[in-house]
């Protein structure tokens, strides 16, 4: 609503904005690793990589914004990353087998590989 407003967002706003962005990515991967740990699946641990990763994306571009310096690159931003996981969550509860495997590992590496890149811009732009 901020974006389309004649005023724009409001500091406030945007960091609420963000706050939920980020519960809300926690929400739903937290709920699918209670569901996995639930059933002794061994995918929990690489669903807790996704999340973290994906709280590091994040936290990444507001520390690096704190330093002046623009971190909006990256594999997989928060989008494609909300994309990935609930085709996966939608094609294993449809019995696509495998589905929330695979998902999961290609979140989970693109994260990792996000993080990577995202420190990296950092710390080009700090020399």
């Amino acid at each position: 609503m901020a974006r389309i407003s004649k005023i724009g967002a409001s500091r406030w706003g945007g960091f609420l904005d963000s706050t939920i962005d980020r519960v809300t990515d926690s929400a739903i991967l937290i709920g699918v690793v209670i569901n996995l740990i639930n059933a002794h699946d061994s995918l929990a641990p690489i669903v807790l990589i996704t999340i973290v990763s994906g709280l590091l994306v994040s936290y990444i571009r507001a520390k690096a914004e704190s330093f002046g310096i623009a971190c909006t690159n990256g594999f997989a931003e928060r989008t494609e990353r909300l994309v990935i996981a609930l085709i996966a969550i939608a094609l294993e509860g449809l019995g696509l087998a495998y589905a929330m495997t695979v998902g999961m590992w290609l979140l989970a590496g693109l994260g990792l590989i996000t993080v990577f890149q995202r420190m990296m811009v950092v710390k080009r732009a700090m020399k």
